[in-house]
């Protein structure tokens, strides 16, 4: 799975789980709501780590609990 999809996917499940928008995911997370969109729908092929500490941040998450799911076990590269 690319990295740009695994994200997608855990920022879907994470808006799912904690039953929030991801407008409003966007403005617990201090991010513009087009950010928050392109890592959704995939359009940011090479997120910024910067972007998803501050989805972490927002949600009282630890950056490595982000990571901790089986959607990043097998990262393909996106040259």
């Amino acid at each position: 799975m690319k990295l740009s999809k695994a994200i997608s996917l855990k920022i879907k499940n994470i808006c799912t789980e904690k039953n929030i928008t991801p407008n409003k995911l966007a403005t617990i997370c201090c991010l513009t709501q087009s950010t928050v969109q392109n890592l959704i729908i995939g359009k940011s092929k090479n997120p910024k780590l910067l972007t998803i500490i501050r989805i972490c941040e927002g949600l009282n998450m630890p950056l490595k609990d982000f990571f901790d799911d089986e959607l990043f076990e097998k990262i393909e590269r996106e040259d």
